[in-house]
């Protein structure tokens, strides 16, 4: 037999978290449709193409992977994108941490127009944006001219890259800043303050730790970026052959000179990429997690006897 609650009191209890879980539950068949929709998605559009590629650059054997990966042009073009990302994500670190430290703590004149600026590559197209870079620092360009009689090359060069590339992922570690420094506000840094920490203090020590998770994210979707993007890299970057060629732009030359093996080649580097930044982005997110619900576990009074991992104490030493 079943227990039958002995109360009325226990009775009107246990009615109400019936209806609650009536409520919010959706029908098995909802559930079931929707995830099926989901994993359907997934396979087509996501695991089908990443195991064609992988599946092309071994059609041939593994020789065949190896030495359209050992080619001279190949190597050049792996430099060239790791030397760009390099130069490009600390850029756009120290641009985004202080787009995002103005915007969210701070009231001023021109705010606005400010974000609409960090919004700008995510509406104007690559090519455009490399367009846009031809028609300043081009031959005919504003300023052409004086590059060429100064010697200094831009346009079909490695600053071309780097400027493109920079363009096209500076919104990245921003906008992820952005949002998470709003909601975190400044009581703390004016608590650090009013303690006697300096301007650097507060944000080492205050600030820092406390977007650190969110910067992690930033600087791993704009590293993927970087090393990926192709629109803009292909206006500036004239298409040299071991000299001006990413990865993506050397990837589209061997596949119109019908090198197939040697293009899903150098492809499944970019997609092992995509594969560890998977990975990572899974790591920082599950940390940032299991850091959020230890602090929720704390009582209270921890944070107050914690010493220097206060923040405002931490700031004054």
């Amino acid at each position: 037999m079943s227990a039958i609650p002995t109360t009325p009191g226990a009775a009107a209890a246990q009615r109400p978290q019936a209806r609650t879980r009536a409520g919010t539950t959706e029908a098995a068949w909802v559930r079931y449709t929707l995830i099926g929709i989901a994993l359907v998605f997934m396979v087509l559009f996501l695991i089908l193409p990443l195991a064609a590629v992988f599946t092309e650059a071994l059609r041939k054997g593994g020789g065949a992977y190896l030495e359209g990966l050992r080619e001279p042009d190949a190597w050049a073009a792996i430099r060239l994108t790791l030397l760009t990302a390099a130069i490009s994500v600390p850029l756009n670190l120290v641009f985004g941490v202080a787009a995002a430290w103005a915007i969210a703590k701070y009231e001023f004149r021109g705010k606005a127009f400010l974000t609409t600026l960090v919004d700008l590559p995510f509406s104007v197209s690559p090519v455009v944006a490399g367009l846009m870079y031809v028609l300043v620092f081009g031959a005919q360009g504003w300023f052409g001219p004086w590059l060429a009689a100064h010697d200094i090359k831009i346009i079909f060069a490695v600053p071309g890259i780097v400027l493109a590339t920079v363009f096209v992922t500076f919104p990245f570690i921003a906008r992820e800043l952005i949002p998470l420094m709003q909601a975190q506000g400044s009581d703390e840094e004016q608590a650090a303050i009013v303690l006697g920490a300096t301007g650097w203090q507060t944000f080492w020590h205050v600030t820092l730790p406390n977007i650190k998770w969110g910067l992690m994210y930033g600087v791993i979707l704009c590293n993927a970026r970087a090393m990926g993007e192709f629109g803009a890299v292909s206006v500036v970057s004239g298409h040299i052959r071991g000299q001006t060629n990413t990865v993506p732009l050397h990837v589209e030359i061997l596949y119109n000179e019908y090198q197939s093996v040697a293009a899903f080649a150098v492809a499944s580097l970019l997609a092992l990429l995509a594969l560890v930044t998977l990975v990572i982005k899974s790591i920082v997110e599950w940390r940032h997690e299991r850091e959020r619900r230890l602090s929720a576990e704390l009582p209270p009074e921890a944070p107050l006897s914690a010493g220097p991992a206060t923040p405002a104490a931490g700031a004054l030493r």
